[in-house]
């Protein structure tokens, strides 16, 4: 049975080796915390803050992640396809998630601010009115995505096919449409 924990701050604890309690965490804070190839898989976060924590490669199969925050966290080939999507939303700021994978997910709203997603994969995902702020996005994988309404107007160095997502009412910056033609080879020159 798994324990219900509400309202707790878990600072500096290494979870890579002693794994966190299966449970259900409400409000908690978890702080500078590693779980580098650890395992996060089964539980259930809801309103929870994790923040300075290394997250590298954890393994996050069936849980929960409803209203979560992670902030200034290293999120390296996380296979987020995994988790539960029951209830999911979660947000990113100032984030490493490269090598991180989204596939076939449904992320409507989700922000992503000041991250870097080198070679995320984002592959049949619905990204709707996600929100990309100051992302590099070099090498991110972007095919057969649903990203109607995204915002990459702040987002960089992201290489998208138009034939093959769909991109209706996205934001771009004109200096960054580049990225919408490189397939073409073509030299656009200011």
């Amino acid at each position: 049975m798994n324990e219900f924990i509400q309202d707790k701050e878990f600072k500096k604890l290494d979870f890579s080796k002693d794994k966190l309690p299966k449970g259900n965490y409400e409000y908690c804070r978890f702080y500078d915390c590693h779980f580098e190839k650890g395992f996060l898989d089964n539980q259930h976060f809801v309103e929870c803050h994790f923040e300075k924590c290394n997250l590298t490669n954890v393994n996050v199969a069936n849980t929960q992640f409803n209203d979560v925050m992670f902030d200034t966290c290293k999120l390296v080939g996380v296979l987020f396809e995994t988790c539960d999507p029951l209830l999911l939303n979660f947000q990113f700021k100032g984030c490493n998630l490269s090598l991180a994978s989204f596939y076939e997910m449904k992320l409507p709203n989700t922000y992503f601010d000041d991250c870097i997603l080198h070679q995320t994969d984002f592959t049949l995902s619905n990204l709707t009115n996600t929100k990309f702020f100051n992302c590099d996005l070099k090498n991110a994988v972007f095919e057969r995505t649903n990203l109607k309404g995204v915002d990459f107007y702040t987002a960089f160095n992201f290489e998208i096919d138009p034939e093959l997502n769909t991109l209706t009412k996205a934001k771009f910056r004109q200096e960054s449409l580049i990225g919408l033609l490189k397939k073409y080879d073509i030299v656009v020159e200011h």
